[in-house]
């Protein structure tokens, strides 16, 4: 509780108050009998001065006990009332719960609170016996306790809003670091699917001018310029990427996405495509995330496989996307290390991000065949 703070304005204009109505009081001479001493006026001011700086030093820093400047106020708002004539001063009183009520908690306000009235009460009898018959006294008892009531709930009302102020501070938090995360992985996702599967392309021809440098110079002279054509079809992607960063991306047909695809399989091997069906009422992400299960499956098919030939096939209804690329290569054990490495980590999150679902079928010597389906009509939770 003693993080909370309370509302800043409401001691101050209550000093205020007190105050003017004391000084009204003296100057209009609505005592009986001679008026006070000076020293009683300038006690009363100079009381209520030290209140006010009381409260600003407790605003600029903290205390380490909170009972302390509870204390000093209770001491000083008793010398108040005391010097006070017009007996205005005892409004005070309610201050000691409302602070308290910040700095303490709940319980210790209540408890101030009800000390409050029996100080009053008790004032009353060694002073006044029989006051329970004087309206004025009674009325300033059930004012004083008006006072403490509207002051806790005052009090109370403050501490929800700064309450719930912090926590949907705390909410605002956690979604950014969410967004950054998410945004951290989408920025890999991509990284990996665009740049990884351009790079791994021209990695594979340059190997092969390398091995046939010698033996085959032409074809080596072709696997240069399949790497070299793999590298700037990575510094296109990587402008597209940057204008999706500022908002100019523009979104091509899935069908001229795979075609691409199969164009940039140089030496490789064999990549056939067909897509069937139309590509209307499927978001832009969801087809994004079709395209890199087959860029990912066609990388891995390169890379690890050996393959000769692969098949992307997509088939378009008006339920659901369904994706099959298959290979010819060696295969490998879905449950095994080759399963969880990055990449297919990515494309599954690409894929879950559109309500979809991945399949691998795969044993060594079998070829792979992947698998994946995705909903029509699903915005996903973001842009994979």
């Amino acid at each position: 509780m003693a993080a909370y703070v309370p509302v800043p304005w409401v001691s101050p204009l209550l000093y205020a108050a007190v105050l003017v109505g004391g000084l009204y009081y003296e100057v209009a001479d609505l005592a009986p009998g001679p008026g006070p001493p000076l020293w009683r006026i300038a006690g009363f001011v100079a009381g209520l001065a030290a209140l006010a700086v009381l409260e600003a030093v407790e605003r600029r820093k903290a205390p380490a006990q909170a009972w302390l400047p509870l204390l000093a106020r209770g001491g000083l708002i008793v010398v108040v009332v005391a010097l006070d004539v017009s007996e205005l001063a005892q409004v005070l009183f309610v201050l000691l719960p409302f602070t308290a009520y910040f700095a303490i908690g709940r319980g210790a306000a209540l408890a101030l609170a009800a000390l409050c009235v029996a100080g009053l009460l008790t004032g009353y009898a060694l002073t006044a016996p029989g006051w329970y018959r004087e309206p004025e006294r009674v009325s300033d008892l059930l004012m004083l306790c008006v006072g403490l009531v509207l002051a806790l709930s005052m009090a109370a009302v403050a501490i929800g809003e700064q309450r719930g102020r912090r926590a949907l501070e705390q909410y605002a938090a956690q979604v950014a670091e969410l967004s950054a995360a998410a945004e951290r992985n989408r920025l890999a996702r991509d990284i990996h699917d665009s740049l990884g599967h351009h790079l791994t392309a021209a990695a594979v021809q340059l190997e092969i001018a390398s091995e046939f440098r010698a033996l085959d110079p032409h074809s080596a002279q072709r696997a240069v310029d399949e790497a070299r054509l793999a590298v700037k079809r990575a510094l296109g992607d990587v402008r597209q990427s940057v204008r999706a960063l500022r908002g100019e991306e523009t979104h091509k047909s899935l069908r001229a996405m795979l075609a691409g695809l199969a164009r940039a399989g140089g030496a490789g091997p064999h990549v056939a495509t067909q897509v069937e069906g139309s590509e209307d009422g499927y978001a832009p992400a969801a087809l994004t995330a079709l395209y890199r299960a087959a860029q990912e499956g066609l990388t891995n098919a390169r890379r690890h496989a050996r393959a000769t030939r692969v098949t992307v096939a997509v088939r378009l209804t008006e339920h659901a996307a369904r994706l099959v690329v298959s290979d010819d290569g060696r295969g490998f054990t879905p449950d095994g290390a080759a399963a969880t490495g990055f990449g297919l980590l990515g494309m599954r999150e690409r894929v879950h991000l559109v309500g979809g679902s991945v399949h691998i079928d795969s044993s060594p010597g079998t070829g792979t065949r992947l698998t994946v389906t995705v909903p029509r009509g699903h915005g996903g939770a973001g842009v994979p």
